[in-house]
């Protein structure tokens, strides 16, 4: 009859281990760390605020283009109405001074005839000046070419000593603004005499044989 040794069941009887640590394991491979859980939202947030940025670029570049097309379509504006403007002005202007050619044609006629004297005088030259510091210039002189975009030919005849059409009399001034012709200078103009342009070329030609004659002697001695 033996004695049990108390306790001898409970040392030898081998202690399952893994059965309790187990599962713990497992759970604890199994599930993700905190980094790991926040890696994947991380990265989805950080391409749909790429994505966000591009679309803000976008439109960003959209409005750009649609405020410098609108301030070109201004300024193309500003520049139409301006010229208009000036388009509107110059004519107003124009018509004005048209009107007061025929007086001023008057005032010519009598400063030639010596009847610009007086208070008339005053009043004639007041007029002259407020027409030129509105713009308004005279021209046509004697003597010079004829130019049909300026003159007009009323009276036509022809002259030996002219080369070229010419304006030999001034009947009524011309007047423009600027370089618009408001009134073309009205003149008579003379041309060259039919023939005498070929007699002078002739006289010419003859000219030149007599001095190359000349030359001719005069160098005849010095070559003996």
């Amino acid at each position: 009859m033996t004695e049990e040794t108390p306790g001898f069941d409970e040392q030898n009887e081998p202690t399952d281990v893994s059965e309790g640590t187990a599962p713990e394991a497992a759970e604890s491979k199994a599930a993700p760390t905190p980094k790991e859980e926040g890696a994947a939202p991380a990265g989805d947030a950080t391409v749909a605020l790429t994505a966000q940025l591009d679309q803000v670029r976008t439109a960003l570049g959209e409005r750009t283009a649609d405020l410098q097309r609108l301030q070109a379509e201004y300024q193309n504006y500003r520049r139409r109405v301006e010229r208009d403007r000036v388009q509107v002005k110059e004519l107003a202007v124009a018509k004005l001074l048209t009107e007061m050619l025929p007086t001023l044609d008057d005032i010519g006629r009598a400063r030639e005839h010596g009847e610009l004297v007086g208070g008339f005088k005053s009043v004639a030259e007041s007029l002259e000046t407020v027409a030129a510091k509105m713009g308004l210039q005279q021209f046509g002189k004697e003597g010079e070419p004829f130019d049909p975009m300026i003159h007009e030919a009323l009276m036509h005849s022809y002259a030996p000593d002219v080369t070229e059409t010419t304006c030999v009399a001034i009947l009524q001034p011309g007047y423009r603004i600027g370089e618009r012709t408001i009134r073309p200078a009205r003149v008579a103009v003379a041309e060259p005499q039919p023939g005498a342009q070929t007699v002078k070329e002739a006289d010419s030609e003859e000219a030149s044989a007599a001095s190359a004659d000349d030359s001719k002697e005069s160098g005849g001695p010095d070559e003996g």
